[in-house]
Order: C-alpha cells, then structure tokens, then sequence
C-alpha cells in the first residue's frame, strides 16, 4: 500500500532543467571564463556545494563555494520567480494523490530559497509537507539519503513510498534503496529514456497521462470516501 510520494523538482515538477543546462556557461561568461563543452552534463549528478567546488578547481575561480552558490542563486531566482513553467498534468496528479489521503514532500538537489518561491509562483508549496535539498542533508541522489530522510519526515518506508524522478541516476538510488520508482519524461534526459523506463517501476511520458501509475498501485479509496466512513479523524 502507498503512504507517501517524494516529488523531485526540476524536470519533474517543474520544466526547468534546460535552463540549468545553461547556467554554468552563463555564469563563467560573467566572470571572463569560457565553459568545456558539456559542463552541464558533468555536474548534473553534484550537489550544488559540490559543483562549486568543482568550478573553483578546473577554471581556477577565486570565490569562495559560498560566494559561487549566492550568484548562481541570484542568477536563477529572476527565473524561479517569474518563469519557471509547470509540467502538463502536474497539478492534477497532486490532486488526485492528496485525495487518495497520500501525503507529499520535495527532494531536490536545488536550494530551499528557488524551491520555495517557485512552488509559491504556482500555488503549489502547501501541498508539500516539507521540503528537504541535498545541501540540507550533505549528499545528492547518488546516494539514498535524501530519500531515506524524506520518507522518514511523512512516516512511510521506502515500499510505501513513490519516487518521482526524470533523472536516471536518481531513479536508480531509489530503486535500490526499496522505494516504488515513478520515472518521469523529460526532454533534457531524451538519450536516457530506454534506461529509466527499464529501471523505474512506472514509466510517464506525461504527468496528463498518469493511466500507468494507477494500474501500478490501484485505484484506492479517496480521501472523502474514507471520511464518509470514518476511517480518517478529523482536526
């Protein structure tokens, strides 16, 4: 039986990892520096702490990890505030899993501020129980623990708990800590589809087309319905 579900953010919640592909570039531009072909590809599995201290040893860059995060952070919250567009179906999935009494939490290896004001944008940030980054936790999803602290925070184990993630390698950690994996299409991971839809237990080309994920873990009992019957306390 599910009890919880862990939302990863960009490229899942939100259509947003394309832009992040070009962040790295932009930002060694501002400081006079010409990125290697395929930078984002090779810091796309770091956490961001990790990706500034990468920054700082290949461009020989003089600012502090700390200085590197606030710029980039900077840099990307014009986009978090005012851009940032949802994914097809997203609100109506949210929906439909809160009605079915399962409650939901963000793991993300993006900051708390971004996630925040972009989930705010869309209306979106009360629908969370929380919100846990990899920054936070001190390891990104090459590893289970933001995982395991998220299913924790809703009191679920990782066999009741869904994982939606775009990222192949995020799927896998998931997928090998016990969790029931929901990877998730998105265009910046096109070469790595085959793979996700191999490892993951639910594949969605399209959160407006979430047919697969109901088969997976039945169709249940909505919130209101266990209501009429007294199954669930009130206040």
């Amino acid at each position: 039986m599910i009890r919880a579900a862990i939302f990863d953010m960009d490229g899942t919640l939100l259509d947003s990892n394309g832009y992040w592909e070009k962040a790295p570039d932009v930002y060694l531009a501002g400081l006079g520096k010409k990125a290697k072909p395929g930078l984002a590809q090779v810091i796309f599995e770091m956490t961001l702490p990790e990706a500034a201290d990468y920054l700082i040893r290949e461009y020989e860059i003089k600012q502090t990890p700390e200085e590197i995060l606030a710029g980039v952070n900077k840099a990307m919250e014009t986009f978090y505030r005012e851009e940032t567009p949802l994914r097809d179906g997203v609100r109506e999935l949210i929906d439909e899993l809160q009605m079915r009494g399962i409650p939901l939490i963000v793991a993300t290896v993006t900051d708390r501020p971004l996630v925040e004001v972009a989930l705010k944008r869309h209306g979106l940030l009360d629908y969370f129980e929380g919100i846990i980054t990899a920054a936070e936790v001190g390891s990104g999803k090459t590893g289970p623990e933001i995982f395991l602290q998220a299913a924790k925070r809703l009191h679920a184990k990782p066999e009741e708990t869904l994982v939606f993630e775009d990222a192949l390698h995020a799927v896998q950690t998931a997928k090998k800590a016990g969790f029931v994996t929901v990877g998730v299409y998105d265009w910046v991971s096109e070469a790595k589809q085959e793979e996700i839809k191999k490892t993951a237990d639910v594949y969605l080309e399209s959160f407006a087309k979430p047919e697969p994920l109901w088969e997976k873990i039945g169709g249940g009992e909505r919130k209101e319905q266990k209501e009429k019957k007294g199954w669930l306390r009130r206040g």
